[in-house]
């Protein structure tokens, strides 16, 4: 009994889960650089310069293809530090995992490099070197360069979620192949640092400029995650809402129910300067409290409040304390989706809504209240 025991608790801890983790990156590392490396080996034996280049670009991009096809199955595998340190500055992986990662990454590259010089003649060289004549900073920019399209592509395909995500490897191994045709014959190509890493180790051959493959992938991926971190901040999502959705015309439920609260309180009153708390009477230079109510739903890309205190709407929402109702239903035969600031006299401003003698804002997209007269409110 306790030995089952002791197995079902492994079998639930995060131990079992790095070492799954770690096992399958580098069953996967291996076999990716092992194809890579074969793909080398076989384009350079009696062929023209232009078929060395494309059958190496093929054979490690279709190659990546179809091992991410099958690791997508049982989990994301990365193949590359330069993955893994981008996913680690995103948070999607800890630091932990991240250096079990990286360390299987490393093992793997030497594992492929050690089966090639063992299968293959010796004159067999993997090696990857700077085109004569290129000078270091020029291959450092373009193993950067390659690099950033790469790591971006990743994050945009494997680590966002969305309706296209399983077929994520199809994207993935196209970066790579167009990778490998700009790069191959200028730096090798190689986009990965534990690529360059193995084939050194095992035939104990250094070039001096070695570490442009450890700094440029490093830069590369530095520059896509800032790259992603800024569309994220701009809330990319919302340029193109619903397309993921079976219908563009509405946005998915879970996400409306994020965006909620978030988007509302953020765009509308962080952007006037209010306090989520509180809010000033720019008129009569009373506070009135928001009492932080629920916002209501995102309804064909338009955020709509919910009730505000003067009766319920149709959409069942709970009150705030400004006295005011949205009149979403038409309630007081105000203009459907309207804001009715119920304690705006004489048309001074309550709240962030002008009451005007009764009329109300539109509500336009994103939260965005806007005049009768088309004018947006501060």
């Amino acid at each position: 009994m306790s030995n089952h025991l002791g197995w079902a608790l492994f079998l639930n801890s995060g131990i079992k889960n790095h070492l799954v983790a770690t096992l399958g990156e580098l069953i996967g590392t291996t076999m990716f650089l092992f194809f890579a490396f074969a793909g080398t080996v076989v384009a350079n034996i009696n062929s023209p310069a232009g078929e060395k280049l494309t059958t190496t670009g093929l054979t490690t991009g279709w190659n990546v293809n179809k091992l991410l096809f099958v690791a997508f199955s049982f989990g994301f595998r990365l193949f590359n530090p330069a993955v893994t340190l981008a996913l680690l500055l995103t948070g999607a992986i800890g630091f932990v995992r991240a250096l079990f990662l990286f360390l299987a990454q490393i093992l793997g590259s030497i594992a492929a490099s050690g089966l090639i010089v063992g299968l293959f003649p010796a004159a067999a060289n993997v090696r990857t070197t700077l085109s004569q004549g290129l000078s270091i900073p020029k291959g450092l920019f373009i193993e950067a360069f390659l690099t950033a399209e790469l790591v971006f592509t990743i994050l945009m395909l494997a680590k966002e979620k969305h309706k296209a995500t399983f077929i994520a490897p199809v994207g993935i191994g196209l970066a790579l192949f167009i990778a490998e045709l700009v790069g191959v014959y200028w730096t090798g190509g190689s986009l990965n640092p534990a690529r360059s890493l193995g084939p050194s180790i095992v035939t104990w051959t250094w070039d001096r400029n070695h570490w442009i493959y450890w700094l440029g992938p490093a830069l590369g991926s530095l520059v896509a995650v800032a790259f992603y971190a800024l569309i994220k901040a701009l809330e990319y999502e919302l340029a193109n809402p619903g397309q993921d959705s079976d219908s563009a015309a509405a946005l998915d439920r879970e996400r409306a129910v994020r965006m909620r609260q978030e988007v509302v309180r953020r765009r509308v009153m962080g952007a006037m300067g209010y306090d989520v708390g509180e809010m000033r009477s720019g008129g009569s230079g009373e506070f009135e409290r928001l009492g932080r109510c629920e916002m209501g739903l995102v309804k064909d890309g338009v955020l709509y409040a919910r009730d505000g205190g003067g009766g319920r709407d149709s959409l069942g929402g709970r009150r705030d304390s400004l006295g005011g109702r949205e009149a979403a239903s038409g309630v007081g035969g105000e203009k459907a989706g309207a804001y009715v600031a119920g304690h705006g006299r004489g048309g001074s401003r309550s709240g962030v809504y002008t009451a005007g003698g009764g009329s109300a804002p539109h509500v336009g997209p994103l939260g965005t209240a806007i005049r009768d007269s088309g004018e947006s409110v501060r």
